[in-house]
């Protein structure tokens, strides 16, 4: 996986996963991939493609290797592995560690870690963490939601009804996840997660009343940090005349960083429910993931009875 550019403090990992500190340099480390590397080859002496700025597990295959060399031989293979720089060394299973790992991770000032948790539970989490953290990110100027587990951007213009309609999802016990700045990240291929910068977490702005918080107004099921983008709404002033789909046969769709998002156009004017039809969409477009489309199931039943009035 290529670097997003993105960086997370290691100090930031060691607490979330309650590592122990064997090791830590005096400086900061910044780790920048995503992905991670158990260097049984590199033991070896196999340095080919070895990628030093991945976190290096060192599970039980490893270290009992480790354990059938001599203290001297032992000596001379992590030596070899440590002038590659590697910017992290986390031992697993809680296995003991060796007075040679321990005396050059020192020497080379390279962080040395422990985990009680198994390698493969351990490396899966630890993935799954850090392809959130390093994930490409974007903000947008909307509000989102989650609507019966479904996220939902919606977008529009200033003054639109985006926070109020945001807020009467709110009311109809649905969740808010980020009001005015959105910040989305890809962490997969399929996946984009939406969260709100820290600074305006909880907030929601309402003109003529200002900033509210949701958290203390609503409880703390009125707010949730972070969700998956399933789809996006637009919300645009009603234009006479305009010809709006009636039928939602042709699906839309909006790319974010290489990933479409299935997208519904929402004209707004006096009178019109927006809580209610965004409440429908989210439904609608659970149906859909699940295999059932009622504009197409329609359009079917219409051509049906159009041909059985033909015969």
């Amino acid at each position: 996986m290529e670097e997003s550019g993105a960086t997370v403090k290691l100090s930031k990992l060691i607490e979330e996963f309650s590592l122990e500190v064997i090791f830590m340099p005096d400086e900061e480390i910044y780790i920048r991939r995503s992905d991670i590397n158990r260097p049984g080859l590199p033991l070896t002496g196999f340095f080919d493609h070895f990628e030093a700025a991945r976190i290096q597990i060192l599970g039980k295959v490893e270290m009992l290797y480790l354990e059938t060399l001599s203290a001297e031989e032992r000596k001379a293979r992590l030596t070899e592995f440590y002038q590659h720089s590697p910017c992290c060394v986390v031992v697993t299973h809680g296995a003991e560690i060796f007075d040679e790992l321990r005396e050059l991770s020192r020497y080379f000032e390279v962080p040395l870690l422990r985990t009680q948790d198994n390698t493969s539970a351990f490396m899966a989490a630890l993935i799954a963490s850090l392809n959130i953290h390093l994930a490409p990110c974007i903000t947008r100027h909307g509000v989102f939601v989650e609507v019966y587990g479904e996220g939902i951007l919606i977008l529009g213009d200033s003054g639109v009804g985006k926070s109020e309609t945001a807020i009467e999802l709110i009311k109809r016990g649905h969740r808010l996840i980020a009001d005015d700045a959105v910040e989305i990240r890809r962490v997969s291929a399929k996946t984009l997660l939406g969260s709100a910068p820290p600074i305006i977490r909880h907030y929601i702005e309402l003109r003529g009343i200002g900033i509210v918080d949701v958290r203390r107004i609503f409880g703390m099921g009125a707010v949730k940090d972070t969700e998956k983008v399933d789809m996006i709404v637009n919300l645009e002033p009603w234009v006479q005349g305009k010809m709006y789909d009636r039928l939602g046969i042709e699906s839309e769709y909006t790319d974010i960083m290489g990933i479409r998002i299935p997208t519904t156009t929402i004209p707004v004017k006096p009178g019109r429910n927006l809580a209610v039809i965004l409440e429908i969409a989210a439904m609608n477009n659970r149906q859909k993931k699940m295999g059932y489309n009622t504009a197409e199931e329609f359009n079917k039943r219409l051509m049906g009875e159009i041909g059985l009035d033909e015969k």
